[in-house]
Parts: C-alpha cells; structure tokens; sequence
C-alpha cells in the first residue's frame, strides 16, 4: 500500500477512536473519575503499554538527547494539551480548539518556511468554519462555569498542541516511532503523576466491578483512544504534512457528533451536516494543495 494512503487511513481511524473518545469521557467524567485522574490513567497506561509493545518491536538508534527532548515534548506538549483541555471543558464549549491547525499552519510558515497557497488557506478556512458550527449547535453544557477562564485555557490547549504535532513531526525524521512513543509517553505519565499527587487522586470507578459499565468504558478508553490512536499517530506524522494532520482532528468532533446521535445524546440537524461537509470538504482540499505542491517542486527539479 502506499504510504501516503496509509499515513491518511492510520489519521482516519486515530482520530475516528478520538471522536468515541469524547462520548466516552462524557459518561465517565467527572462521577466516575475526575478530569486530572483520568488524565494520569491515560498516560500511565499509554506508556506501559508502549513500553511492553517496544519489546516485540525491532530495536531504533536514538541519541541521549533525543532522548529527553522526547521526554520534555511528552511532558510540556501531550500532558499540557491533555491538562487544559479538560480543564477548559469542564468551564466552556471548546471552540478554541478548533485553532490548531491554524496555529500549525502559522508556526510551519512562519519558522519552517511552508508555502502558502490559496487552496491550503481555504481548506483550513471551511474546516475552522465546519468545526465552530459543530460545536456551536451542540446543546450548552450545565458545567460551562467559567467561560473566560474556559475559553483561555482552551486556547492555552490547542496551541500547546499545535507546537507537539510541529515539533513531532520534525523529531521523527531522526528517531523511530516506538522511540517517540516511549520517551513522550514516559514524559507525559511522569508529569501527570506529579500533578496528580497536588491535586489529589479521584477515581470511584476502582471500586466497580471489572465487569461493570463504567470499567468496561474506561477500559475502552486506555486501549483504543489512548494506546491504538496514539499508536496510529506518528505514521501520519512523518507522510503527511503537520496541518494536514491537525485538520484531520476535525474527524473528532464528525465522529463523536454521529455517535451522539446514534446514542439518542442529540438530536438531527441539517446545520451538523453541513458542518461536517464542510470539515470533509478542508481535508480534501488541503490534501489537493499538498499533492499540488509536492508534485511541482518534484517537476521543478527534473
């Protein structure tokens, strides 16, 4: 298969389990486990995980550097997306998320030199559009408290993000994927762990059942969203370009919106489908302008 439809279908169903994601966050949090430790559940688990699938993997060269910078991009970028986003959540509706592949776009252009071109503008124009509309005729949420604080930390999140998936991308062109998985997840869970002992651990869901519905979400949530997502991850990171990849988290909000649906958790619009024709629409035009582009700087230099 070819890798750039493979980097795109590994993007499709990562950020498909990201959608089923939020419908599931939203049954568990916060009456079976708080925001901050379920955070840490997702993080330690990820790394266990990744740790033990390391050891059936083929061994990758890294450096001590590259090491603890991976370290570092796991512990201020996956934990610092994952800690104000879910603060922000419980204070706000999330429409500054839709920023990140604005704010990927910004930073490529701005310190890596990407080209502009006008259809690449207007993917991540109607995907931004698609997305603020998806969200905004979402049913208003009881919990939204503090919509400023909300709105920032929201924000805060998205450009946290934005800067992980630039830097990963340029990190994976010197290490392997299990290596970056490892040492960010590693990153991540250290600091969540840290973070959680301030803020005190929450989780009545231990004294459930195994068998029980909220264990058995959760255990949904660590193996699909968490481990296989985050698994798919890097592949579409080092084919794609990185804002490609941030308008595919678009598919998140497409997927947990039909989810709601098909769950009886909202009801049928014709406003939800235009926004998600519209987020479908920015994927393929980005992915027009990139193929565009590359094939002229390959005509070029011939």
């Amino acid at each position: 298969m070819n890798k750039q439809v493979e980097a795109n279908l590994s993007m499709v169903v990562s950020k498909a389990l990201g959608g089923f994601n939020m419908n599931a966050l939203k049954y568990l949090l916060p009456l079976w486990i708080a925001p901050v430790t379920g955070v840490t559940f997702r993080l330690v688990f990820g790394a266990a995980a990744f740790w033990l699938i390391d050891i059936f993997c083929k061994p990758e060269n890294s450096t001590i550097r590259q090491k603890w910078q991976l370290f570092m991009l796991g512990a201020l970028g996956i934990y610092g997306y994952m800690f104000t986003y879910l603060m922000g959540l419980s204070k706000t509706t999330p429409i500054f998320v839709s920023l990140e592949p604005i704010w990927v776009f910004i930073i490529a252009v701005l310190f890596y030199k990407e080209k502009v071109t006008w259809m690449k503008v207007l993917g991540i124009g109607m995907g931004l559009g698609g997305a603020i509309l998806c969200i905004s005729t979402q049913p208003s949420d009881d919990l939204a408290s503090n919509a400023p604080l909300g709105n920032l930390m929201c924000l805060v999140s998205s450009l946290v993000y934005a800067v992980y998936l630039v830097l990963s991308n340029r990190l994976l062109k010197g290490v392997g994927n299990m290596t970056m998985l490892k040492y960010t997840f590693l990153g991540a869970a250290v600091m969540a762990v840290i973070v959680n002992t301030i803020y005190g651990f929450d989780a009545p869901i231990l004294r459930m059942s195994l068998f029980s519905t909220p264990m058995l979400v959760l255990l949904f949530v660590l193996v699909f969203p968490t481990t296989i997502s985050y698994l798919l991850l890097p592949l579409g990171l080092k084919y794609l370009k990185t804002t490609l990849v941030a308008i595919y988290g678009y598919l998140i909000l497409i997927v947990a919106t039909v989810t709601s649906f098909i769950l009886g958790q909202d009801r049928f619009s014709w406003t939800q489908l235009a926004a998600i024709v519209l987020i479908c629409a920015s994927v393929y035009l980005v992915e027009v302008a990139e193929s565009k582009s590359e094939k002229q700087i390959i005509s070029k230099s011939r």
